[in-house]
């Protein structure tokens, strides 16, 4: 069975301010109160925070958190983790309740990459409100789809399609090796792992609207909040999304797209030989003033 979904995506920031307005301002999640007071928390949907942020000397990703469906199926995967050699530790009851989930792992894959499995996502029930945003399209597919790295990405990719379950979309190859892209639920892909040196860390994370109009309008509350836009409006060849990518407080990539391409069954892999139909031009990260 496998992992099901992205679940959340935990980060550390140094400039925790600048996220206050990216997270709500921006992307128009809706910031909710949590177990930690100098973290931020942000939902999307009827489920618990999806994405957290909370303040670090050193700014990156401390978590890629898939749900999978019960403890009993935690526990095979858990199992299958440990006979690859990855040491798996549970995390603590405190821990747990924090995350909003009735339980979850946390280890290490491969590439170096901070990730937990988690079961029995805790609901609040309070409706989401997103006033910025019509809507994000979530549900069985998780928030969204997130890009790391691995100096043995095909190792990495390895693991997560022969030990978590999930299934190869496509690749495409570039000067510094070949990216893959995985599926675990109709969305087109939940993970992409692209070779580059030293320890793997976040690349990029996708959010996805209900609309084409929220695309545009946050490609308005971009230019309006001076968010440095990365790579322009345009139509991937992969998943065929209508995106846009912006510098991230932190300088990682965040794409906000629309009609993403699901994958209901399972299809042939395929290799792309450009990220893009059209548009998608790059504008190099903004440089430390000084």
């Amino acid at each position: 069975m496998g992992v099901r979904s992205l679940g959340y995506v935990r980060l550390e920031s140094s400039d925790i301010e600048k996220w206050k307005v990216f997270g709500a301002d921006f992307l128009g999640l809706m910031p909710v109160a949590g177990g930690d007071p100098e973290s931020l928390y942000y939902r999307m949907d009827d489920y618990p925070a999806r994405i957290v942020v909370s303040p670090g000397s050193q700014s990156g990703m401390t978590a890629l958190g898939f749900e999978v469906i019960d403890e009993r199926e935690l526990a095979r995967l858990v199992a299958g983790v440990e006979k690859t050699g990855i040491k798996v530790t549970a995390g603590t009851e405190d821990e747990a309740a924090e995350r909003r989930v009735t339980g979850f792992v946390k280890f290490n894959d491969p590439g170096g990459n901070p990730v937990e499995l988690f079961y029995g996502a805790i609901l609040d029930h309070v409706p989401v409100h997103t006033p910025l945003v019509s809507g994000f399209l979530t549900g069985d597919m998780g928030f969204g789809h997130a890009i790391v790295s691995a100096e043995d990405a095909r190792g990495t990719f390895d693991f997560y399609v022969n030990t978590l379950g999930f299934i190869e979309r496509n690749t495409m190859r570039s000067p510094g090796g070949t990216t893959w892209f995985m599926g675990c639920n109709p969305r087109h892909h939940t993970l992409g792992v692209t070779p580059a040196p030293g320890p793997g860390r976040l690349l990029h994370f996708m959010v996805e609207g209900n609309t084409l109009d929220d695309v545009g309008r946050a490609l308005d509350r971009a230019a309006k909040l001076e968010v440095p836009m990365m790579h322009s409006l345009g139509k991937h060849t992969n998943d065929h999304m209508v995106s846009f990518y912006v510098w991230s407080p932190e300088n990682y990539a965040v794409e906000f797209g629309w009609n993403g391409l699901k994958v209901p069954e399972p299809v042939p892999v395929y290799e792309i030989t450009d990220g893009a139909f059209w548009g998608h031009h790059f504008t190099p990260p903004p440089q430390p003033a000084g």
